[in-house]
């Protein structure tokens, strides 16, 4: 797991057990571990797990699963290859191990080890050696009724917390458990979103699919396929032939928008001499006025009036300016976005074999574009140097 970042401290020299690892996992009345305190001590390390079939590797592995995958998500036992009904978060609690069969009625029912007044902990300790960091994440699960699956609540700690100091000799009242482990500075929630995202902002996993690979990779039997298994369980799917005919139906729209660009960059090219025109034209009005003086008072006055006029046909135009403007830099949003999905699908397209023909239409655009502008350049030019009466450049 990747560990998050943390200003202020330093990083030791030796980051051979850096990041978030399990370092103790302990479990309490979970599957046929029954009546006491299991620990699986691992201190950050690699652990293999050895034992006869039955023995409870499976059930240790699930444990983990259920402190790091939400429950709609989980399917138990599934690293031997059981049935996804075989096992069941009720099952668990309440230690089912093995079915009996009714004489009379030929029905088979399992038989526990525990009843409903009982309840269960799983609780997995990890420490991150690189940052000295320590993070305690538990689940408590207790029966409410004898048919219905268990309630439970979720825990977050930033310190090692243990199933036999912190989670017993509370009564029968869950109430007092849950405050006595508040007083230890423990964050409790009663369903799995917020609890995930406490642990996933304090271990740095950024993406919930993270999980869902966890639990494909740790409850995986075997690899048929790689290929298929990065495909169905790392990318994200993506639908290319909505998207194509989303840009297709779009293509008009996307061509009266690069249309209304070109007309506003038009606007602006006129648009900018006549402002300067009129800042000289205000500079020599005042001049006038202040040579004729008192003498041709009425004349000024409607100067005055004029100028007030020019003001305001000013402010009109800085109006328009600043609506045009921001309509450009919408478009040009619009424009950027539809050109990341068309790289996107581009990328797609190369990814299957096109990226030879799209390399060709690519270069034959931008030799256009170049083309184009170096046209609208030389024509521009011809016309002020017409103006100018300059000599008009010719090709070499």
């Amino acid at each position: 797991m990747n560990e998050p970042l943390s200003l202020g401290l330093d990083f030791v020299a030796d980051d051979t057990l850096s990041g978030f690892r399990l370092t103790r996992l302990e479990v309490f009345n979970w599957g046929t571990f029954d009546r006491r305190v299991w620990t699986l001590q691992l201190d950050g390390k690699n652990g293999l797990l050895t034992g006869d079939i039955g023995s409870g590797k499976s059930t240790l592995v699930d444990a983990i699963t259920t402190l790091l995958v939400p429950a709609n998500r989980i399917t138990y036992n599934k690293a031997a290859g059981a049935d996804s009904k075989e096992r069941t978060l009720r099952s668990y609690v309440l230690g089912h191990y093995k079915s009996e069969r009714n004489e009379v009625t030929g029905a088979a029912r399992p038989v526990s080890l525990r009843d409903q007044n009982s309840y269960s902990v799983i609780l997995g300790v990890f420490h991150n050696a690189g940052y000295d960091q320590t993070v305690t994440l538990a689940q408590v699960f207790w029966m409410k009724d004898a048919q219905g699956q268990p309630a439970r609540f979720f825990l977050g700690a930033e310190r090692g917390l243990s199933i036999a100091a912190d989670f017993s000799h509370f009564g029968s009242d869950l109430a007092q458990l849950r405050k006595r482990l508040r007083r230890l500075g423990a964050e409790l929630s009663d369903s799995f979103p917020p609890y995930a995202a406490w642990f996933r902002r304090r271990f740095g996993i950024d993406n919930e699919q993270a999980l869902e690979l966890f639990h494909q990779t740790v409850s995986m039997k075997s690899v048929g396929n790689l290929t298929d298994f990065v495909r169905n369980h790392m990318l994200e799917p993506f639908e290319v032939a909505p998207r194509i005919q989303a840009l297709i139906g779009h293509f008009d729209d996307l061509n009266r928008a690069h249309q209304a660009v070109l007309k506003t960059r038009q606007q602006v090219e006129r648009l900018t001499p006549l402002v300067a025109d009129c800042g000289r034209h205000s500079t020599l009005v005042t001049e006038v006025e202040a040579l004729r003086g008192c003498r041709e008072s009425l004349r000024s006055h409607f100067a005055g009036l004029k100028l007030g006029l020019i003001d305001k046909r000013l402010g009109l135009l800085a109006e328009e300016w600043d609506r045009v403007d921001g309509q450009r830099r919408r478009l040009e949003l619009i424009h950027e976005e539809q050109g990341r999905q068309v790289d996107e699908l581009k990328q797609a397209i190369n990814d299957n074999g096109g990226d030879r023909l799209e390399r060709l239409a690519a270069e034959i655009r931008k030799r256009e574009l170049l083309r184009d502008g170096r046209k609208a350049k030389a024509e521009r030019y011809q016309e002020l140097a017409s103006v100018l009466g300059e000599p008009v450049a010719v090709d070499i």
